[in-house]
C-alpha cells in the first residue's frame, strides 16, 4: 500500500454546489516568515461559515524529528496529540466561496502531496488557486509592505499586471505546487509580502494587513481586518529595536530611500486586481465563454 497516495480524506457528499470557488493556500514554514501568510488566511475566514471537507494525514509527509507533534495533558493524562496535518475548509459568506488550505509545509513526498491538493481543487470545482506567502527581504519596517505577485498563466499575467516566474533553481513546496497546478490546467497566482529581514524573529501585523487587503479585494470577500492596537503595538516594538542600534538605524534609512525611489507599485492596486481577476474567471466558465 502507498500510504502517501492514500493519505487524503475527502468528505464532500453533503456539501452541495459552491459559488465560484477559489482555493487559497498558506503553509507554515519556509514561505511564511513571521506567520504573515497564515495570519492573513485566518482573517480571510473570520465571520464566514466554515466546514472542514478534506485533510491530508501527516504520517507519510513529515519527519517528526524536524517538526514534533504537540501533546495536551489533563489531570496527568495525555488527552490529545496535535499532528501537523493539512486541512481544507470550505468558507462561505456573501459572494464567492473559498476553499482555505492551512497547515504546515510537508517534508516528504511533495509530488503526491501536491497531487492531493489538485484532486480537491478538481472535486470542488475551484476556478483558480491563490498561494500566499511571506519572505524575508531588504525592506524597511517603516513603510507599507508591498505585495508582489506572479503567475505562469499568460492571460492572468497580462490582465493582472503580474510577472511571470523567471527563477530557475532549488524551490520549495509552493514552486512544486505551482508546477502541478499548471500541468492540471488550473490557473494559479502566487502572492508574496516582504518581511524586513532584520526583524524576522518578531510578528508583523502590518504585513498581515497588506496581504489581507489584497486577498479581500482580489477575491471579492469581506475580512475582519487587523486590529489597530496590534498594529501600533508592534510598530512601537520594531522602532525600539532599531533605535537601540545606530548601525541598524542608518541601514533602515538607506532602505527607506531605496523604497521611496522605487515607489511605483510592482503590482496593480487591490481594487484593479479584483476587477481583472473576476473578469478572467468569468471568461473561463464554459457557459459564459
Amino acid at each position: 500500500m502507498n500510504r502517501a497516495a492514500d493519505a487524503l480524506r475527502l468528505g464532500i457528499e453533503q456539501l452541495g454546489p459552491l459559488e465560484s470557488p477559489v482555493m487559497v493556500i498558506a503553509l507554515r514554514g519556509w514561505f511564511d516568515v513571521g506567520g504573515a501568510a497564515s495570519g492573513a488566511l485566518e482573517l480571510l475566514g473570520t465571520g464566514r461559515s466554515s466546514v472542514t471537507v478534506a485533510e491530508i494525514d501527516a504520517d507519510p509527509f513529515f519527519d517528526f524529528t524536524q517538526q514534533r507533534p504537540m501533546i495536551r495533558i489533563t489531570d496527568g493524562l495525555v488527552t490529545d496529540i496535535d499532528w501537523p496535518t493539512c486541512k481544507m475548509a470550505v468558507s462561505r459568506g456573501d459572494g464567492r466561496d473559498l476553499v482555505i488550505v492551512t497547515g504546515a509545509e510537508p517534508h516528504l513526498h511533495w509530488r503526491t502531496w501536491a497531487d492531493h491538493l489538485v484532486t480537491v481543487a478538481h472535486q470542488l470545482g475551484c476556478e483558480a488557486v491563490v498561494t500566499v506567502g511571506a519572505a524575508a527581504e531588504a525592506v524597511p519596517h517603516t513603510r507599507t509592505p508591498a505585495v508582489t505577485g506572479s503567475t505562469t498563466n499568460a492571460e492572468l499575467a497580462r490582465r493582472l499586471g503580474l510577472s511571470s516566474p523567471s527563477y530557475q533553481g532549488m524551490t520549495g513546496i509552493v514552486g512544486v505546487l505551482q508546477g502541478t497546478l499548471d500541468a492540471a490546467g488550473i490557473p494559479a497566482v502566487s502572492l508574496r509580502v516582504g518581511i524586513p529581514h532584520y526583524l524576522v524573529q518578531t510578528e508583523h501585523p502590518q504585513a498581515v494587513a497588506a496581504l489581507e487587503t489584497h486577498l479581500s479585494h482580489v477575491l471579492g470577500v469581506e475580512t475582519a481586518g487587523v486590529d489597530a492596537d496590534d498594529l501600533a503595538h508592534w510598530r512601537e516594538l520594531h522602532d525600539e529595536i532599531v533605535d537601540e542600534d545606530r548601525q541598524l538605524t542608518l541601514y533602515v534609512q538607506m532602505l527607506e530611500q531605496e523604497y521611496d525611489r522605487r515607489a511605483e507599485a510592482q503590482i496593480p492596486s487591490a481594487d484593479d486586481l479584483g476587477a481583472q481577476f473576476e473578469e478572467f474567471l468569468r471568461d473561463q466558465r464554459p457557459d459564459e465563454a
